[in-house]
């Protein structure tokens, strides 16, 4: 269920640079999989998205945040996003994750305070403090 809204919310952004693949998109997120790490996001009872937050010694980490795109512009992402920033807060730890190149993801963390620290070829790595 989490893997299959993870490949309708990435299909466009990696369809952009020719890059999807939705058993690749779905393995990604089971490789990693954390069941006390992840947290379903509900609108009207159904599920609109998810976020896989961990945390590290130094820092949460936000390894996974998707809205499905029937649900998207409804300010979801704003609300966990701004209530990790206040756990993270709490807890007098950064926030840092990755986000994929070209997506327009990139414009929300920025417009949220996260900083680009760093990049590879295919990821935008950004930072919140």
């Amino acid at each position: 269920m989490l893997a299959e809204l993870r490949a309708r919310a990435m299909k466009d952004s990696l369809e952009a640079i020719g890059r999807y693949d939705e058993q690749r998109v779905r393995n990604r997120l089971l490789e990693n999989f954390v069941v006390g790490d992840t947290y379903k996001v509900l609108m009207d009872q159904q599920l609109a998205g998810f976020y896989v937050i961990h945390l590290r010694e130094d820092h949460l980490y936000l390894d996974h945040l998707y809205i499905d795109p029937a649900f998207q512009g409804h300010g979801l992402g704003h609300k966990i996003l701004t209530d990790i920033q206040q756990q993270a807060r709490s807890l007098n730890l950064p926030v840092r994750l990755g986000a994929l190149r070209d997506s327009r993801a990139n414009k929300f963390y920025r417009r949220h305070g996260f900083i680009q620290t760093h990049e590879d070829a295919f990821d935008i790595f950004y930072q919140w403090q």
